[in-house]
């Protein structure tokens, strides 16, 4: 990741700086976390969010074996992988979420399906913001004669990162007990703790 900023930088191209620099500073989040509420994430866990900020940030990168071309205009599979696992990550973060006030809160309870709704519902909602938040970048930079540092390539291209969007979501809701509970059940245990210290 900080050769691909450093790549961002030396060329002067803002999109990959910017992408790299996004995806370096989500990476330590885990870090953060245990800092400062003394919650840990797996390997595991710290993996998936790496993994996902990687490859991101890697298929902005022009690369030479492409004719300085980038995995995302190259490889037509780049962009449906980064949005499975980017989805995945935010669907990761609000099940987290859900099922910490869910255990925390004695009047709210989350049956399976409502979760599972939840989750295809919340992922959908963020990808469409993020499809607008890409044409409006598209379009201002556009305006303002400026390279872009999110592409829009399409309607077409919209509505497949939408599908795999969910593709993301439907991997949390049917895998993510197994893997955010532990989480979940940290972030509950720190925030009885404050309130206790209070």
């Amino acid at each position: 990741m900080f050769g691909v900023l450093g790549v961002g930088i030396w060329t002067g191209d803002l999109g990959i700086a910017v992408n790299a620099g996004v995806g370096l500073l989500a990476t330590f989040l885990p870090a953060v976390l245990d800092r400062d509420l003394d919650v840990t994430m797996d390997a595991g866990l710290v993996l998936w969010i790496a993994v996902a900020m990687f490859l991101h940030a890697f298929g902005t990168l022009p690369l030479p074996g492409l004719g300085f071309s980038t995995l995302y205009s190259e490889t037509w599979w780049w962009d449906h992988v980064t949005h499975t696992l980017s989805a995945s990550l935010v669907a990761g973060v609000a099940y987290t979420a859900a099922r910490a006030v869910d255990d925390r809160s004695e009047a709210i309870h989350f049956p399976p399906q409502f979760l599972f709704a939840y989750l295809l519902v919340f992922v959908v909602a963020f990808g469409v913001l993020w499809e607008l938040l890409e044409f409006y970048i598209t379009v201002v930079s556009g305006l303002i004669g400026d390279e872009t540092i999110l592409t829009q390539y399409g309607l077409d291209d919209t509505v497949l990162d939408i599908v795999y969007d969910t593709l993301g979501g439907v991997l949390v809701a049917a895998f993510g007990a197994a893997h955010l509970n532990g989480l979940s059940d940290q972030l509950v245990a720190r925030f009885e703790e404050r309130q206790t210290g209070r």
